[in-house]
């Protein structure tokens, strides 16, 4: 037998890979741990001082940011360097600053000038006193206003999420592993080849002859399926029955806005405040409780809280890749509270309306057919049902849309499942014992209620 040549140079190429893919994976941790040790020193160092503006913080948010900001006028003067500032400029020590927090109006009473030219710039609106507040408390406060800001953290999150931006952690990249990926690959072909070939040789060798086989005539498949009455017959039923189907089903969505998320004129997010905030969805909607329809939330409503939050800061940990990718960061959502600002005719810096309103043309999502009459009040109020029973997840919508068909077969299943809430409920005590005799249950549903009755929704 004729002898074939046998390589054993591809053997050695993919040992020297292996050996190079494991001297890749390893990286150097330095650079991190030099990174954390310098953030440490940088907080240590801005804790220098006789206040803590760690504590001055949490006392800042919990006292004072309801009407001051540390950069910018709110319903009182901006606070940052306060102590610096006044020192240099008024000529008044920090015991002044402790009186002036703790009795305001003593201070503006007894004639001290600069209280009482203050209390005049900002509309002689009082400022709460703070008599239990400690010296150390207020140290700690004066403290914060006077440290300099923090870095934004969103420059940092988002060189992490844009692709092709540099990592800072080490380690072996997705395209190092692409690429040996790509190169065991090309190995595993080119040994099929050198494989395909030798056998071929040891074929040739022994006097074996490859030959393809010649495929028979035979007859296309369309030709023999249309001679064949039966298939075709079965076919054409099948085609019927399912045109039928998809076209009963496209009928049966027709007014059905399922899904349905408009873009709205001033980007709302109920992520944001029904989520992250927890407000109470009928804070906003108020009119559910006592009204047909749950109402869209005046706009100085929004503005109880936006007169002090004039922009949004977000999560201390930063904007999430997600967020960012739907180009959702902290100026996006500054800039759409600036909407509400020129909408309801809001001035910033003097802190007052100017009277140059305009309105916000929102665009309804759930819209009920006239013929179906629905009252918000009866649901929330008397059968006490959750908002996302019918509105779906809102806190976690960063984009609000119909979560529920609002079909009249989705209403009656949920009449027919849900059972009626007697709880403090006297005006279905009398009524419920009686018809729960009738049909031989402890709980009824609103069904039973006669929740089925025609007149009930259309009249």
């Amino acid at each position: 037998m004729k002898k074939v040549s046998y390589r054993s140079q591809i053997s050695s190429l993919f040992g020297i890979f292996l050996v190079g893919s494991l001297l890749l994976s390893n990286n150097l941790s330095a650079q991190d741990e030099a990174a954390a040790t310098d953030a440490a020193a940088t907080e240590t160092a801005a804790t220098e001082g006789a206040g803590d503006p760690v504590k001055g913080k949490q006392l800042f948010n919990q006292n004072c940011a309801a009407c001051h900001a540390l950069d910018r006028k709110m319903t009182g003067p901006a606070l940052a360097n306060v102590e610096t500032r006044l020192a240099e400029q008024e000529g008044l020590d920090k015991e002044w600053l402790y009186s002036w927090i703790k009795n305001s109006a003593g201070m503006i009473s007894s004639g001290d000038a600069y209280a009482n030219k203050i209390y005049a710039e900002y509309n002689q609106a009082a400022m709460t006193a703070f008599p239990t507040l400690s010296n150390a408390d207020i140290d700690n406060i004066l403290a914060y206003t006077a440290a300099p800001p923090p870095a934004p953290v969103q420059a940092a999150a988002t060189t992490a999420a844009v692709p092709g931006a540099a990592a800072p952690s080490s380690g072996i990249t997705n395209e190092v592993i692409l690429g040996a990926l790509v190169l065991v690959f090309a190995l595993l072909v080119m040994m099929l080849i050198l494989v395909n070939n030798t056998l071929r040789r040891i074929a040739e060798a022994n006097g074996v002859v490859v030959e393809k086989a010649k495929a028979e005539k035979r007859m296309p498949i369309w030709m023999a399926f249309a001679k064949n009455q039966f298939l075709v017959l079965v076919s054409v039923i099948f085609l019927l029955l399912a045109s039928a189907y998809y076209a009963y089903g496209w009928m049966m969505q027709i007014g059905v806005d399922q899904g349905y998320q408009p873009i709205q004129p001033i980007h709302y997010s109920h992520k944001i405040h029904a989520g992250d905030n927890k407000i109470e969805c009928k804070y906003c909607h108020s009119s559910a409780r006592v009204s047909k329809h749950s109402g869209i939330p005046s706009l100085n409503v929004c503005m109880n809280c936006h007169k002090s939050i004039y922009e949004y800061k977000g999560n201390p940990e930063g904007p999430s890749a997600e967020d960012l990718a739907n180009g959702y960061t902290n100026e996006f959502y500054t800039a759409e509270i600036k909407k509400l600002y020129k909408a309801v005719g809001w001035n910033e810096e003097e802190q007052r309306y100017t009277g140059e309103s305009k309105p916000v043309e929102w665009v309804r999502i759930h819209n009920l057919p006239d013929l179906a009459y629905f009252n918000h009040s009866q649901h929330v109020s008397v059968a006490g049902i959750e908002c996302q029973t019918c509105h779906g997840p809102v806190e976690e919508m960063e984009i609000m849309y119909q979560y529920a068909p609002l079909t009249m077969g989705w209403c009656i299943n949920c009449h027919r499942e849900t059972n009626v809430n007697l709880e403090d409920n006297a005006y279905y005590e009398k009524i419920h014992k009686a018809l729960s005799e009738k049909y031989g249950v402890e709980n009824l549903t609103a069904a039973q209620l006669g929740g089925l009755e025609c007149g009930k929704c259309h009249y």
